[in-house]
C-alpha cells in the first residue's frame, strides 16, 4: 500500500513535540525541583490568540521582528513551549541572582537563577529531540514573553521561551526578514 499524505507529516512533528516535552521533563533540574511545565501548542484559538499578542506586543515595543516571529508560528505545525515556575531552592552561599541569599531575592522580588538556569537545560534537552529527529526548529523567545504575557501556561508560569518546529520542503526559520 502506498499512501501519500502531508497529514502523516504533520503527526510525526506532533510526535516529536511530545518527544522534546518528554526531554524537557527528564532534564537535570538544581537540587531535583521541578518547576518546568511544557505545552504542545497546535492550530486553534490558542495559537491565534498568541500570536495576534505578538504582533500587539511587537507595535508596542517597536520591535518588527515580534510580527516576523508569530508569522513563522503561524506556519509551523506545532510549538513547543516550556516555561519554569518562579520558585527559590535554598541553596546556602548561591547568590547567583545578585542577592544575598533567598530571603534578599525575595524582598527584591528578583528571580532565581537556578529556575532560568534549569529551563535552559530543558530547551537544549528538547531542541536535540528535534535535531535528532531532523524537524526544522527554533528557540524564540518573542513566543515565550507573550506566552508569559497571556498567561498561556498559567499564571505561575514567569519565564517561557517557545519551539516552533516545522516538517517542510524548506526550513522555515532560515531565510527571515
Amino acid at each position: 500500500m502506498l499512501t501519500i499524505d502531508r497529514e502523516h507529516e504533520v503527526q510525526a512533528a506532533l510526535h516529536v513535540a511530545r518527544q522534546m516535552c518528554v526531554a524537557a521533563r527528564t532534564a537535570p533540574k538544581g537540587r531535583g525541583a521541578d518547576n518546568i511545565v511544557t505545552a504542545v501548542l497546535t492550530d486553534g484559538p490558542e495559537k491565534q490568540r498568541l500570536m495576534d499578542e505578538m504582533r500587539r506586543y511587537g507595535e508596542e515595543v517597536g520591535a518588527e521582528f515580534f510580527l516576523r516571529d508569530a508569522d513563522n508560528l503561524g506556519q509551523a505545525e506545532a510549538c513547543v513551549i516550556l516555561g519554569t515556575k518562579l520558585r527559590r531552592l535554598g541553596i546556602p552561599g548561591c547568590n547567583l541572582c545578585g542577592y544575598n541569599g533567598c530571603a534578599a531575592s525575595e524582598k527584591a522580588n528578583a528571580r532565581c537563577a537556578y529556575n532560568a538556569g534549569d529551563l535552559g537545560i530543558a530547551i537544549g534537552s528538547a531542541v536535540s529531540v528535534a535535531a535528532d529527529r531532523r524537524v526544522d526548529n527554533r528557540v524564540m523567545y518573542t513566543i515565550g514573553i507573550c506566552a508569559v504575557n497571556i498567561e498561556l501556561l498559567g499564571p505561575e508560569v514567569r519565564i517561557a521561551h517557545g519551539i516552533p518546529i516545522s516538517v517542510k520542503g524548506k526550513n522555515i526559520f532560515f531565510d527571515r526578514k
